[in-house]
């Protein structure tokens, strides 16, 4: 598994807006100062989001994006799916020869399902609210709950 530009980029530029949901449209400018992303490539990815319908855009001069559903409902599978593609190739169709022994594939294989489910499961476990309180644990912004 590879993670590209792209998706590095997005998902910084969702836990952006995730860290100023509800604040109302962010500019894309202002996404491109604080994490410091090419701001022409930001709005590529940009796109790629909305079509995905992770984010909304609003045209005009108080016009941006936000998230489409609270970081909450964003897991962090979906958001790399939308910019990445698939994160493991299916196994089926690599190759038309086949091994002379097919268990040796199916051993192999079980491998290749087996850490495809362990890292979407992983993946499919965080939210983007999950990196924002990741975040102020960090800064000491801890929220108790009574």
């Amino acid at each position: 598994m590879r993670i590209s530009s792209k998706g590095e980029y997005g998902l910084r530029a969702l836990f952006d807006l995730a860290q100023r949901y509800g604040e109302g449209p962010i500019q894309s400018h202002d996404i491109h100062a604080r994490q410091g992303i090419d701001e022409n490539y930001l709005n590529q990815i940009l796109i790629l989001l909305r079509k995905a319908g992770l984010i909304e855009s609003v045209r005009g001069p108080q016009g941006g994006h936000r998230l489409a559903r609270p970081p909450a409902q964003i897991s962090l599978l979906e958001a790399l799916v939308a910019l990445e593609g698939p994160l493991l190739p299916p196994e089926a169709g690599r190759d038309s020869l086949q091994p002379e022994n097919a268990l040796d594939l199916d051993i192999v294989r079980e491998v290749w399902a087996n850490t495809r489910e362990a890292l979407e499961s992983h993946l499919r476990g965080q939210s983007l609210d999950d990196l924002c309180q990741n975040k102020r644990r960090r800064s000491g912004e801890v929220m108790y709950y009574i």
